[in-house]
């Protein structure tokens, strides 16, 4: 599932219609192992990445205002960046990737240098980044004195060689399927969307870019744009999925690092991406949907959704019911309830929102149901983003890794999962059956790990995230020597550096501006809890 922070309501659709936000030689001579050639083929894409960082800092970046169209005012400025497809071959074919940037706040005396930021995905734009200077966004008031903010649409994403799976209008259709089946033969139409929509993938955006879409490369973009900037070393903030993009780029470019913040942290171990990842964030965001309903339940008087865990969740199984005979207003089944109700766990902002909603459904009110939680066929801009956020969240997930080929171990774990986390687990799996048949090789992921010349890494993690469970920053935490983790507990809302929490907030102010962390892992306590 994505881990993105996004704007608006993100409604990242499963392939399989689960509305879900969110490179030898025979005879006598001995074949190289597998690591071996691997080993060269890194090797090579390490000279590629040389070579293309070296022509981006020469060339630069010509700063203009931005495309009218970017939804970026001034005086937020937009470039591009050219790097090469597949770094294996860095003089081959080359796409543009879009950045953005705007000039720090203080001094010229008070400036460190470009803060670069990704906020997740994979498929998330980090373009907005800018703006949280020009909406004088006081969480990042003191950074922005020392830091110009830039953000950058990773490949495939956006304005970067945007890449599709399928039409976006066909996309965004609803009702869907209802992602938990019934039977072997509803198993069996979700088995043959998934495989449709990964011959899509290869069909629209062709197989030499999709062979290239994985984070590795992403993490090499990464150090041109650092090189264009004029960049000695890289400052980073990466959210959601845009850690495990730092901890990449840490562990191929560790000298290249100045500071690095991670907040909701994806598990980086090898274990883990991107098949078990995924089955963890159901556990996860089944205990972080229990907490939902507890705080709905507690505010019975506002929402009168009943005063009990049990009775919020007996009307969210009535909802999904009477949705699935006879979806509301004809477009909301129960992939939309689904794709609608899942920005509960993941971030506290959604919170009142949804309780309301909600609210008003079980009041009598269906509009406001409608309007939430179905596609807009209208608004085609948003629907081609959409596309392509899923297009790209699964090109990445699915050539970063293998993944299972047998349906059988899809059915199995799946299955078992389902009897004690229903909420996400069916729908996360249609999302990312297209693995499953994937058209292009897949890789192994790094062994992500302290370099030589890796500086101290700041986490940052919430004890009860759904869409990165808390190991996952425990784990990057060993593999970074020297790291510093700051804890937030009986929080869970994904992504934790743009809350108000100031045990937090002073904490990275701190590292960001002075390279300084505290002597020890902190624990702070939860930022404050929505009020209806």
């Amino acid at each position: 599932m994505r881990g993105i922070r996004p704007t608006r309501r993100a409604t990242a659709l499963g392939s399989a219609g689960a509305l879900v936000t969110a490179t030898l030689i025979a005879g006598a001579v001995a074949a190289p192992s597998a690591t071996a050639d691997s080993r060269h083929g890194q090797d090579r894409e390490a000279r590629g990445a040389a070579i293309a960082a070296a022509r981006a800092a020469k060339a630069g970046v010509d700063w203009q205002d931005c495309p009218a169209d970017w939804g970026l005012e001034k005086p937020i400025q937009c470039g591009w960046v050219t790097v090469p497809v597949d770094y294996a071959h860095p003089n081959g074919k080359q796409i543009k990737l879009a950045v953005d940037r705007i000039g720090n706040t203080g001094t010229k005396k008070e400036r460190q240098g470009a803060l670069v930021y990704n906020p997740g995905g994979p498929g998330g734009s980090g373009l907005r980044f800018p703006r949280r200077i020009t909406t004088k966004n006081p969480v990042w008031a003191n950074v922005s004195k020392a830091y110009d903010f830039v953000g950058f649409d990773p490949r495939g994403v956006g304005h970067s060689a945007p890449i599709s799976c399928t039409d976006p209008q066909e996309f965004v259709k609803a009702p869907k399927a209802d992602p938990v089946p019934d039977s072997y033969a509803d198993k069996l139409a979700q088995r043959k969307l998934a495989r449709q929509y990964a011959e899509g993938c290869a069909e629209r955006t062709g197989r030499a870019m999709l062979q290239q879409m994985t984070t590795p490369n992403t993490a090499r973009d990464l150090d041109v744009i650092r090189a264009a900037l004029g960049e000695k070393k890289l400052n980073y903030l990466g959210v959601s999925y845009g850690t495990y993009l730092g901890a990449v780029y840490g562990t191929l470019f560790p000298g290249h690092v100045r500071r690095m913040v991670v907040d909701s942290v994806v598990n980086p171990s090898r274990e883990k991406i991107w098949y078990q990842a995924n089955l963890d964030q159901d556990v996860a965001f089944e205990g972080r949907w229990k907490d939902w309903e507890d705080w709905v339940a507690a505010n019975d008087a506002s929402f009168h959704l009943g005063a009990t865990r049990a009775a919020v969740q007996e009307k969210w199984l009535q909802l999904r019911a009477t949705a699935k005979k006879n979806p509301i207003g004809g477009v909301v089944g129960p992939a939309e309830l689904i794709s609608f109700f899942q920005s509960a766990p993941y971030y506290d902002s959604s919170w009142v929102p949804v309780a309301t909603v909600f609210s008003k459904y079980v009041a009598g009110d269906t509009k406001a149901l409608v309007d939430a939680a179905a596609p807009d066929l209208s608004n085609t801009a948003g629907n081609i983003a959409s596309e392509n956020g899923n297009a790209v969240y699964t090109a990445v997930e699915c050539t970063d890794a293998k993944w299972p080929t047998s349906w059988r171990k899809w059915d199995r774990d799946n299955t078992r999962l389902n009897k004690d986390y229903p909420f996400m687990t069916w729908a996360n799996a249609w999302m990312n059956l297209p693995c499953a048949t994937w058209p292009v090789k897949q890789q192994t992921p790094p062994n992500v790990k302290t370099g030589k010349g890796l500086p101290t890494v700041l986490i940052v993690q919430s004890t009860r995230d759904a869409a990165t469970p808390f190991d996952g920053a425990v784990e990057l935490h060993k593999r970074f020597k020297g790291s510093r983790l700051i804890i937030e507990k009986d929080a869970g809302s994904h992504g934790v550096t743009g809350l108000v929490n100031p045990c937090i907030n002073s904490r990275v102010d701190t590292y960001l501006l002075t390279g300084k962390t505290d002597q020890a892992d902190v624990t702070c306590t939860p930022h404050a809890t929505p009020k209806p």
